[in-house]
């Protein structure tokens, strides 16, 4: 009988790279992690200024710096043109149905 325990831990291949389009949902998941990413550059930033250890300066600092760039690379994928993408894609019958009927 076999176990539906498997011994080998799923892994899924990573995503070369970001879908054309956006959806909606992506869009939101996106606009939080923007906020998280930029809520975390900006306290790693305050608390720098405020640590006088250098050694644990150094290190928030270093946080921050990963934060920002996490920022940056989220935002650098919302810069599509969402629409046409979206014109270049092959539509589904629906689709095509929708538009005849406008």
């Amino acid at each position: 009988m076999p176990s539906i325990m498997s011994s080998t831990p799923f892994q899924q291949a990573p995503i070369p790279e970001p879908p054309k389009v956006i959806t909606t949902k992506d869009l939101s998941y996106l606009k939080d992690a923007l906020s998280w990413e930029l809520l975390a550059f900006k306290k790693l930033h305050f608390f720098a200024q405020q640590a006088t250890d250098p050694d644990v300066k150094q290190c928030l600092e270093k946080a921050g710096r990963m934060h920002q760039q996490h920022y940056q690379k989220l935002l650098s994928h919302l810069q599509n043109n969402n629409t046409a993408v979206m014109a270049t894609l092959p539509q589904t019958q629906s689709q095509q149905q929708q538009q005849q009927m406008q």
